[in-house]
């Protein structure tokens, strides 16, 4: 496999994992969590308010939505300025453009998706405003 195929499938690929890896685990939990409860209550169990709202807090938890958008929105668009800043330190300030090219392609698609969060962010922020 030459690196022209190899070097954007393991960026992507690597991209790919950060991102779903925790949203799988996330899901994993929230479901465990329901399994559980559905269990409990099939066996005619009570279960206390208590231990059923520490279990699916996460679940309803939507009120931090917006500042996790806004923080992850933030780290995406520092992230496209380094990959930026990286294409001209490794180019050494040389103008031809082949590095700087290179680097911009991830810098790029980050530095939307992070503009998408925060642009998500603001709908959140209004959005609790007015309901508020």
């Amino acid at each position: 496999m030459e690196a022209d195929i190899f070097v954007p499938f393991v960026f992507f690929g690597f991209l790919g994992a950060v991102i779903l890896v925790p949203v799988l685990a996330k899901e994993r939990t929230k479901r465990s969590a329901h399994d559980l409860i559905s269990q409990a209550m099939a066996r005619g169990q009570q279960l206390e308010p208590e231990l059923v709202t520490q279990l699916t807090q996460n679940m309803l938890d939507e009120g931090n939505r917006a500042r996790k958008s806004l923080g992850s929105g933030i780290i995406l668009i520092a992230l496209a300025i380094g990959f930026l800043a990286s294409g001209f330190v490794i180019d050494g300030y040389e103008h031809d453009g082949d590095v700087v090219r290179g680097m911009a392609v991830p810098a790029v698609i980050l530095g939307t998706v992070g503009l998408a969060f925060l642009l998500l962010a603001i709908v959140d922020y209004a959005g609790k405003k007015r309901s508020a």
